[in-house]
């Protein structure tokens, strides 16, 4: 208590009594003991924080990396009746699926309209098809307000003497208005660069687990691309020189070529040759159809020749249909070999041997 003795130092240099100097003694005395259980009756000062330890982040090196391949396999399936409308309602149970001549334990079956799409359109403008050009452009811009949602995207390409990309992943409404205002060029038509050109468009562009579609409205009949013009030649003259055995055998590697790309960018192929009945009219054309016959059928999809120009809506309608109702097969190949290299699939429905089953006859693993 510093500052009552303050007070009574002085008080007792002035007095000289040793009573009160007693007295006052006693007092400090108590006043002091007062003041010591007043401090022991505070309550404790709180604890003083105990520092935290800066965390430890693993480094990769600590942990054994464990690398999973994911083989999943999605795979579409159109299955329809015998007037080609799709059926709906079945189970995984109702589906048999070989890779290789293995059966795969199906998954799971998504949901199509849950699957945004990706969709190739691919309008031939040469001269073979003028005179319903205009008709094509416009039930081709139905179909794609018809089919695609907002999240679905859609690319163009021109089927002219060299691969055009007209409209690069786009709306329905920029894609429809942009088909309308393209123009016959009247010019050779290299139909198979193109196709391999947009299979590998959507390969690098379309982002993974969507479904990618092919959409080609020609007659299928190539007369400039690349390799043609090297192995046949680029002129009419050029071409009537090569025997027709030879040209056949020539088209054909090129159409297993093209074949493979659409293979590889996982796409279903459909074709549309507006050639109606004229198709049977010489070998050329019908090479040609069966061409793309051979593609559609590879891939899953279908070659619709319609006899009017005027049926081309139906046939539209029909695709979109098919898209809406399509199965997608979902499995884990249980192939461990890490081969690159193409596998067979096969799919059926043992319990309904009424109906048609269309899947791609295989695929290349993703690496």
């Amino acid at each position: 208590m510093p500052g009552l003795r303050s007070l009574i130092k002085p008080f007792l240099m002035k007095t000289g009594n040793s009573f009160a100097s007693l007295f006052l003694l006693g007092l400090l005395i108590l006043v002091s003991a007062q003041a010591a259980r007043a401090q022991e009756n505070l309550p404790p000062p709180p604890p003083a924080p105990t520092p935290k330890p800066t965390p430890y982040v693993p480094k990769d090196s600590d942990y054994d990396v464990v690398r999973v391949n994911s083989n999943l396999v999605i795979v579409p399936v159109s299955v329809t009746n015998a007037k080609g409308d799709p059926v709906l309602g079945l189970g995984i149970s109702d589906f048999r699926l070989d890779e290789e001549g293995r059966a795969q334990e199906i998954t799971q079956i998504g949901d199509p309209e849950q699957v945004p799409l990706d969709i190739a359109i691919l309008l031939d403008v040469s001269l073979t098809v003028d005179a319903r050009f205009d008709f094509e452009k416009e039930a081709a811009a139905r179909f794609i307000k018809m089919v695609m949602k907002p999240g679905d995207r859609a690319t163009l390409f021109a089927i002219d003497s060299t691969p055009r990309l007209l409209l690069a992943r786009d709306t329905a409404e920029r894609a429809a208005a942009r088909l309308i205002s393209v123009p016959p060029a009247k010019m050779a038509t290299a139909f198979y660069d193109t196709v391999i050109d947009a299979a590998q468009y959507l390969t690098k562009n379309a982002p993974a687990q969507r479904r990618r579609v092919i959409v080609v409205i020609s007659d299928g009949e190539d007369t400039y691309s690349e390799k043609i013009k090297t192995a046949i030649g680029a002129t009419p003259q050029e071409r009537e020189s090569v025997r027709m055995a030879d040209r056949l055998r020539i088209h054909q590697r090129m159409l297993l070529e093209v074949q493979r790309e659409v293979q590889r960018a996982e796409a279903t192929f459909y074709s549309i040759n507006p050639s109606g009945r004229a198709l049977n009219l010489n070998v050329i054309s019908k090479r040609a159809q069966e061409g793309l016959e051979q593609i559609s059928l590879a891939t899953g999809g279908n070659a619709f020749v319609p006899e009017r120009v005027e049926d081309l809506d139906g046939v539209f309608r029909q695709i979109a249909a098919e898209l809406r109702s399509q199965y997608l097969l979902q499995y884990y190949s249980n192939d461990q070999t890490q081969s690159p290299n193409f596998r067979r699939i096969r799919v059926a429905v043992p319990t309904r041997t009424d109906l048609r089953v269309r899947a791609r006859q295989g695929y290349y693993p993703k690496k």
